[in-house]
């Protein structure tokens, strides 16, 4: 169970690093868009990640959590 869940985890790492170097090179784009708030606001980029973060673990660990309650001879004979 440990592997799927790190690999998770670094999918997670390398989404949010990609996420907000592109969401703060499109702050210049959106800057119009944006009402009473910075076009770089730290909270928001901090509330976000945690939010995304949150969701992918739980979309990487909620399979590899039942597939560890899986008979590995069932599995083979499956297959």
């Amino acid at each position: 169970m440990r592997g799927g869940t790190s690999e998770g985890t670094q999918l997670i790492a390398i989404g949010l690093a990609l996420g907000l170097a592109g969401s703060l090179a499109a702050t210049r784009l959106i800057a119009t868009l944006l009402f009473r708030m910075k076009p770089a606001d730290p909270l928001t980029f901090v509330v976000v990640a945690v939010i995304l973060a949150g969701v992918t673990l739980a979309a990487s660990y909620i399979p590899a959590r039942r597939a560890t309650r899986v008979d590995p001879m069932v599995a083979l004979r499956y297959e």
